[in-house]
């Protein structure tokens, strides 16, 4: 009777593999949703398992490093850090670099969520964050740092960073902060000051960006869960850009419907605000992409109730047809599931021969059958909007064979030399990227 029952488990657990595999080989799209008028699949639901793939973290081994577009070089700017993931320059030139990772959210209560915990675990994307901001001073413009500190420490999760006049302003996890500082300083010790609450969990990132005049600063919030899998109260506050006017620590939702907004960065002809929105999982590879876009305010931009189209997400009940029918469609698609998530604009010039444009770090997918990502990138830029097809900046990220990385991008920004810095978490590294 045993041997019966352990050949019947066998059997179905061989057809469920079987099934799983064949239904995402067959959904995987040849070419992926890029550009302005991308080509998106129908949705395919994943069901109760959804895809769970994710390359293990290695790191580079010694005297490797990313590959550079023809025309440019790569070298090493700082390395050992702790899980970096965004980064800030100062008008002095000085460097801030947030170290900060997802953390463990306590005992797993599925088998899905445990075999995800185990695999963000694997792929470097789950561990202890540092919570803190290492400064890098390279005062003689050599590209390699004299001076290496912390600058702050026992910050919750901290990821943004924007200073305007004597303040500096952190995005932490559960908090907007701001602290004095001086130029020039190269520690900060006291507690703060707290000027907006947020709602910790979930996608837990909060990036900011001040206004050119220095009267606003826009903090990104993504969503607590995938597609307001514990309802829309509870993603009150969340999927969204918020606008904090600084003269009177009012705040108010910019811009809403973005499931999960990271990079942020200005055009400069257009003054309009640009970010990079990590879309919903669970559709198909493709479906929906990941996209860059302007953001208007009071626009919204269909999360949870339907995305690029405006196509409605049926997975999403009760529905909200009136508020689907204000949407915004995004302005460029950057392929599914791509985790792009840093974003700054690169004058002509900065990257040898490429046009002008926005630069993106795309974190790599962990939830397609064939992986995306794992690049930076830019896209180019025409009469304030994006324009033609993108150019690769750093490759060779992720091996070839899709088992390993050996770094995943993030935070992008220029440097005061004009120089790019690419931030690399799985590396530890912060590359600096200039014309050969």
């Amino acid at each position: 009777m045993l041997y019966w029952l352990l050949l019947i488990v066998l059997a179905v657990a061989f057809a469920l593999f079987w099934y799983f595999w064949l239904r995402h080989r067959i959904g995987t799209p040849k070419h992926q949703a890029f550009g302005q008028t991308p080509d998106i699949p129908g949705a395919r639901p994943q069901g109760i398992v959804p895809t769970l793939k994710m390359p293990t973290a290695k790191g580079w081994e010694p005297g490797t490093k990313p590959t550079p577009a023809p025309g440019l070089k790569v070298e090493i700017f700082a390395e050992k850090l702790d899980h970096p993931r965004m980064v800030h320059v100062l008008p002095n030139g000085d460097v801030l670099v947030a170290e900060s990772s997802t953390e463990p959210w306590g005992e797993a209560t599925g088998i899905y969520e445990r075999f995800m915990q185990y695999t963000m675990r694997r792929a470097g994307a789950m561990r202890k964050s540092a919570n803190q901001i290492t400064i890098l001073r390279d005062a003689d413009g050599d590209g390699v740092p004299e001076l290496r500190e912390i600058f702050i420490e026992g910050q919750r999760q901290v990821f943004g960073m924007a200073l305007v006049g004597s303040t500096l302003y952190l995005g932490n996890s559960d908090a907007v902060m701001a602290f004095p500082y001086e130029e020039g300083q190269t520690r900060i010790t006291g507690e703060g000051r707290k000027i907006m609450d947020l709602k910790p969990g979930g996608h837990w990132t909060r990036n900011l960006i001040a206004s050119k005049d220095g009267k606003k600063l826009y903090v990104a919030v993504g969503s607590l869960s995938n597609i307001a899998d514990q309802g829309m109260q509870a993603e009150e506050g969340r999927a969204c850009i918020f606008e904090i006017d600084l003269e009177t620590e009012e705040h108010r939702i910019f811009a809403g419907g973005l499931r999960n907004p990271v990079g942020m960065a200005f055009e400069p002809n257009t003054d309009k605000l640009f970010t990079v929105v990590n879309e919903r999982d669970g559709l198909g590879d493709e479906t929906p992409p990941d996209y860059l876009t302007s953001v208007k305010d009071g626009g919204f931009y269909g999360w949870p109730y339907a995305y690029w189209g405006p196509t409605v997400d049926d997975r999403v009940q009760p529905q909200d047809r009136d508020l689907v029918a204000k949407m915004t469609n995004p302005d460029y698609a950057l392929g599914g599931h791509t985790a792009s998530l840093g974003l700054c604009w690169a004058p002509k010039g900065t990257l040898g021969d490429m046009p002008e444009g926005m630069v993106i770090g795309q974190h790599g997918s962990w939830n397609r059958s064939k992986l995306s990502g794992y690049k930076f990138i830019l896209v180019p830029f025409e009469n304030g909007k994006p324009s033609g097809p993108s150019h690769d900046v750093l490759t060779g990220f992720l091996s070839p064979d899709e088992k390993h990385s050996n770094g995943r991008p993030v935070g992008v920004a220029i440097a005061k030399d004009g120089a790019l810095l690419a931030v690399d978490d799985v590396g530890h590294i912060v590359w600096r990227v200039t014309p050969a």
